[in-house]
Formats: C-alpha cells, sequence, structure tokens
C-alpha cells in the first residue's frame, strides 16, 4: 500500500510540470495614483504576454485565450511581445495564425502591443504588419493618447532590449508629470536604465518566471538583474509589473511560475 502511495506522488510529481502550463492564473492588481484621471478610475486593463504561439502552444489555444481575456470586460488589452516562438518563422503564413485570433480582443479603450526578441528573431516587419491586421496597436518605440469621457492616459512602449535599441523619448514627449504613464518594455532589464519619474508603471514579460522555479528561492530567467524574475518591483524612479507569461519555451513545462492573466484595476487617490 505504501509502495503503491509513493509511486502515485512520484507520478503526479513527474506529470505536474506537464499539466502547469494550462493552469492560466487570473491574477487582480489594483495601481492607486494619484495621476490618474478621475475618467480612469474603476478602468480595468488586462496584460498578457509571451504566448509563444507555434509548437508548443497552437493557434486555437491563442483563440481560447482571447476568449477568456474577453470574459474579463477589459477596457484595454496591453500585449508585452513574444507572441510567437523560434527564430526562423520569417513566413507570414506561419506568423499570422498565431497572432490573427488577437482580433477578436473586445476593449473599447483599445489594444496595444510591443515586440519581443522572438518577434523580431522571425522578422519585425511581418510582426508589425500582422499586429495591425488583428487591430493591435504597435507601441515599439511609439506611444499613443488614450482618452476617455474627456480624461487621457498615455501609454507607450520601447524596443526589446536583446534585438532593437530603446527610444523612451515618444512615450513622455509632451506630457506633465501629473499624466498617467504606462510603458511596456518585453524585457524587464530596461529597468536598470529607466531614470525618468515621469513614468508610472511598467509592464514587461520575457522572464517566464524561470519556467521551472523554485518557490522563489531559484529560478533560471533570462534577465541580468535577478530582482525582475516575476511579480511587483520598485525602484527609485518607478513601479513594475513583470508577468510570468502565458506560453514557454524550450519544453512545455512550468513548476511554481503558473501562466497569468494580470488584470489591472486603476484607483485615483
Amino acid at each position: 500500500m505504501k509502495k503503491s502511495i509513493l509511486a502515485f506522488f512520484l507520478i503526479l510529481a513527474l506529470a505536474y510540470p506537464f499539466i502547469e502550463p494550462y493552469l492560466i492564473r487570473v491574477g487582480e492588481v489594483t495601481v492607486k495614483s494619484r495621476d490618474v484621471p478621475a475618467q480612469f478610475d474603476g478602468r480595468k486593463i488586462v496584460f498578457i504576454s509571451d504566448i509563444h504561439c507555434g509548437p508548443l502552444f497552437s493557434a486555437e489555444r491563442v483563440t481560447a485565450l482571447s476568449e477568456q481575456i474577453n470574459g474579463l470586460h477589459p477596457d484595454m488589452v496591453l500585449l508585452g511581445g513574444d507572441y510567437i516562438y523560434g527564430k526562423k518563422r520569417d513566413d507570414v503564413g506561419l506568423i499570422r495564425p498565431c497572432i490573427s485570433p488577437l482580433a477578436g480582443l473586445k476593449a473599447p479603450l483599445g489594444v496595444f502591443g510591443v515586440h519581443g526578441n522572438h518577434d523580431n528573431w522571425a522578422s519585425h516587419k511581418i510582426i508589425g504588419e500582422v499586429l495591425a491586421e488583428a487591430g493591435v496597436v504597435d507601441l515599439d518605440n511609439q506611444a499613443a493618447w488614450v482618452e476617455s469621457e474627456g480624461g487621457r492616459i498615455r501609454v507607450g512602449g520601447v524596443g526589446d532590449m536583446w534585438t532593437e535599441t530603446q527610444n523612451l523619448e515618444p512615450t513622455v514627449e509632451g506630457t506633465k508629470q501629473k499624466d498617467f504613464i504606462i510603458l511596456l518594455s518585453h524585457n524587464p532589464d530596461y529597468l536598470d536604465s529607466l531614470k525618468d519619474k515621469r513614468v508610472d508603471l511598467v509592464l514587461s514579460g520575457h522572464t517566464h518566471a524561470g519556467q521551472i522555479n523554485m518557490f522563489g528561492l531559484w529560478a533560471s530567467a533570462p534577465v541580468t538583474n535577478k530582482n525582475y524574475v516575476s511579480g511587483i518591483v520598485e525602484t527609485p524612479y518607478t513601479k513594475a509589473i513583470i508577468s510570468n507569461g502565458i506560453g514557454e519555451t524550450g519544453l512545455p513545462i512550468r513548476f511554481s511560475a503558473p501562466p497569468q492573466i494580470i488584470v489591472l484595476k486603476l484607483e485615483k487617490i
């Protein structure tokens, strides 16, 4: 009997890392700031990153993910890059099926995103074109004002640190200290370069929380600063939220690093 129980738990332990990638968690974070316009108080923003559609994450799962996000009734959706998986997918016929399901996202204030390193390894140009086809506003070193009922916030992005240059100027240009500014940076290591207090919130992915995360004690995350593996981080200049991401690379496994949809609720104080 004891051997049977031991065998059961051994099998479960071996199988679980292959199960966790399907256990997408929805986490809510309240973002409080005096810079949030009254018109945006209570607004809901959904942030996801690192879908990595390809051999480990099918286009059908991207469709299901979009439907799950719509079920959260977001006012805005922000995407942190790495929509695909692979360095040689420079074929629009391979890329389009992965990104086109994002056209189904429903958010009255818009859907915005930046590129990740995998996207640029494939084709920065094609990814940009297909994002536009899907109705996603490309914020790679770009920015936009998002307006509602007479109030507005600034949403911008910088290029991926491994494959592009980073230009913050379009995001902060023409803004004031009192404006609420959200910045998308695929790689959270950019936080060490960000020295502008006008940016209220940075949203990043890239790390997958290590995919194998030993309960926060150790994780092999692809970042230089090991404080940027996952979760909420504060620097002297800004606050950041680093997502575990949705998909995987290497092997289709996760341990103590579940895939994540982050729901941000804005609150004016």
